[in-house]
Parts: C-alpha cells; structure tokens; sequence
C-alpha cells in the first residue's frame, strides 16, 4: 500500500511549475511502477487543451482524486502498472493520436507530452536513477 501523502507535501507539489511537476511525476512512477489515471463509466478521462486531446496522468492517487471535482465528481482514480503501460497505452494513445497532460493540478492543464516521448522519458530517468 503506498504512505499517504502529507496536507503540506501535497500543497506544496501544487505550487510547483509544470517542469518541477513533470520530474517529480517521473520520480515518482518509476519508484512506484504506476501511472494513475482518471475513469468513469466510459473509461479514461479526457482533457481537451488549445491544441490537444489528451490523457490526463498522476504520480499518485492523491493528485489524481484532486482532480476529480466538478464535471468529474464521479471519476475514479486507477493506478495502471508501468508494464501495462509501456505494452499497451503508449502504442494506443499514439494510435488515437492522443497526447498526455502530465500531472495537471487545478487552473493548469499541465505539460503535454505525446506518448512516444514519455516513453523516452521514463527509460531516461530509470537508466540515470540505476
């Protein structure tokens, strides 16, 4: 079961700016080995930016209930291993021509990053983290 994150952890991790946020979603997955997601009946949530339809991740489950509020009250954090993820998610978001909105927090879409370069990310941090 994963700790809980602090009142004033999470607060603070709020303040940051989308590249802080991006290197702490990264530290945080490649530890944990999830990707959270948000569902509702339908599946995964969607966000729609100026330029890009877009799936919306988490480092954990407490930033992706955070978001769960108002049009999305009723969606569910998911955590999705990092395994399921490189097999299948990268190569379907791709496919739908879907980006990722990474770690968006409330008033902010978050960066957006397309699947393929996520990727890259991830094996970047994990090689440089090993």
């Amino acid at each position: 079961m994963d700790t809980p994150i602090s009142p004033d952890r999470i607060k603070a991790l709020l303040s940051n700016d989308n590249a802080q946020r991006y290197k702490y979603l990264l530290k945080e997955v490649t530890k944990s080995e999830q990707i959270w997601i948000l569902t509702d009946e339908h599946g995964c949530v969607m966000l729609n930016t100026d330029n890009e339809d877009c799936v919306p991740i988490w480092p954990n489950r407490e930033f992706a209930q955070l978001w769960a509020t108002d049009d999305w009250q009723a969606c569910e954090p998911q955590a999705i291993s990092l395994k399921k993820w490189h097999a299948k998610w990268t190569d379907g978001l791709a496919d739908d021509e879907l980006a990722i909105a990474v770690f968006p927090v409330p008033e902010q879409d978050g960066l957006i990053v397309y699947p393929d370069e996520f990727d890259y990310e991830l094996v970047q941090y994990r090689t440089r983290k090993s």
